[in-house]
């Protein structure tokens, strides 16, 4: 992907990590968000099309049941031909784009359990864009869909169930994605993935995000897409230019400061990797930080981009994990501490979701392709392209941000280590008011590693996001205190 050149004007120093200080007022700040759209990012949302996504909806929809027990072996009905046609669509767009998109079946084993009537072959259908920075190529970006449908009767692998909306429209707007990535070169890792089990338990993601974290892997994101078809509720309500993104990651994580004090340890491929997250949210939320987890700043991130490249589209930033009595296949992720956020369409209708087909006093039952907005779905596709391109192409958020509480001040001090990557023209730092949801104030510093701001620290909260010259920055990085300078 080409790179846009960026100039800073408000940049003031220029010595290599040099340590600077820059007291500037609160006036002289431009308002957030400071980004340009980048030329070869919004041609690649153009290739984005309503058109082959319904093609692939009706196509999924089509083997009437993708039920995660349903039959695995016939070409036509069932899970195993939805998986197998997911791959070869896939393998398709690889081929076409010069064969760096790989893709594998992930398959596993899962026992029998409350949803599985007996031990079953689950497959995550999974293609990989290896990022091309040596840099960068380790941080890894996951969006998926899930592939497996339900009726009403959550055991029932026989019905039909065509999961048009939920979640066919997942599946579809991670496959034009992939498609639309896939001839493009991207300094971060992008993994795209259809998973089964869903409605089982989200069983095919936390098998994936069990590997990850037992392998180490190093998923600074994972985007989940789930019931994004349609713009219109249950009561007629609709608005084509609004979309729910749920992005809150403390919950799951206080979840293993319990299991600690419960005498409950984690596996032993997890213990170390649980303590280290439990010491870090322990010191994050004693510094105020319960809203600026890893998850928060992804959400923040892909608001910001969907709503910069889709001028006049809304994305409803959601600080819960979930809606109330369901779930979906970013949790599986949370629960291991990455960053994971679900999109969700703004109003849902209940008598398309996990229902039987049917008409009962002359209103339609059942999730059918009909139900469908598939230019909605192409936008939503969109928002997440945006999001996902800006990040695999900035640099890694920055280490060591540090709030200086050594003295008392109305001045804020932060500190920070270099990051090495050669791409990277500087730091940012934002800042928000406590009520605000969003960043509000930016300010572009160079190739500096200190900064000294006439604003009080009492009152705002501060982020560092590194920026590369592209013009793309990281997610923010939130600032511990620093209560004793060594």
């Amino acid at each position: 992907m080409s790179r846009m050149k960026h100039t800073n004007p408000t940049s003031r120093c220029h010595g290599l990590f040099a340590a600077s200080l820059l007291s500037l007022s609160i006036s002289s700040h431009a308002a957030v968000p400071a980004d340009l759209k980048d030329p070869a990012i919004a041609q690649m949302l153009t290739e984005i099309s309503a058109t082959r996504i319904e093609q692939r909806i009706r196509q999924l929809a089509a083997f009437e049941t993708r039920h995660t027990s349903s039959d695995a072996s016939s070409e036509t009905r069932g899970i195993g031909a939805a998986r197998r046609w997911i791959e070869r669509e896939l393998q398709e767009c690889s081929t076409r784009s010069g064969g760096r998109l790989q893709v594998t079946m992930d398959s596993f084993i899962e026992p029998a359990g409350q949803r599985l009537a007996k031990a079953t072959e689950l497959v995550n259908v999974v293609a990989t864009l290896p990022g091309s920075s040596p840099a960068s190529r380790n941080r890894i970006l996951v969006v998926s869909g899930h592939y497996d449908s339900r009726n009403s009767d959550v055991m029932d692998a026989t019905g039909l169930a065509p999961g048009a909306n939920d979640d066919a429209s997942g599946v579809a707007a991670v496959m034009e994605m992939a498609c639309a990535f896939a001839g493009r070169q991207f300094d971060a890792t992008l993994v795209f993935m259809a998973v089964p089990g869903e409605e089982q338990g989200l069983l095919g993601a936390t098998h994936w995000a069990k590997e990850a974290r037992s392998k180490g892997l190093r998923i600074e994101a994972m985007v989940t897409n789930d019931i994004i078809g349609s713009a219109t509720g249950d009561a007629g309500q609709r608005d084509a230019k609004q979309l729910r993104l749920f992005a809150d990651g403390l919950d799951p994580l206080l979840r293993l400061l319990v299991q600690a004090r419960s005498n409950q340890p984690a596996s032993d491929a997890e213990t170390k990797a649980n303590d280290a997250m439990r010491d870090g949210l322990q010191e994050l939320v004693l510094a105020g930080g319960a809203e600026d987890l890893p998850t928060h700043q992804l959400g923040r991130h892909l608001k910001s981009a969907g709503e910069l490249y889709l001028p006049g589209f809304k994305v409803n930033l959601i600080q819960r994990r979930d809606r109330y009595l369901r779930g979906g296949d970013h949790l599986p992720f949370l629960e291991r501490g990455y960053a994971a956020v679900r999109f969700t369409e703004p109003f849902e209708n209940f008598n398309h979701q996990h229902q039987n087909v049917r008409t009962e006093g002359g209103v339609v039952y059942g999730d059918l392709p009909e139900f469908v907005d598939y230019a909605y779905v192409a936008d939503v596709a969109r928002v997440n392209a945006a999001g996902l391109a800006s990040l695999a192409l900035a640099p890694a958020a920055p280490l060591n941000l540090r709030l200086h509480v050594t003295e008392l001040t109305n001045q804020s001090q932060l500190s920070w280590s270099p990051n090495s990557d050669a791409e990277l023209a500087g730091y940012r730092l934002v800042w928000r008011a406590t009520e605000s949801a969003v960043w509000q104030q930016a300010m572009d510093l160079g190739l500096v590693t200190t900064v000294t701001l006439d604003v009080s620290k009492d009152n705002v909260v501060f982020g560092l996001q590194a920026v590369s010259k592209s013009g793309h920055a990281s997610l923010a990085s939130f600032p511990l205190p620093l209560r004793q300078v060594k």
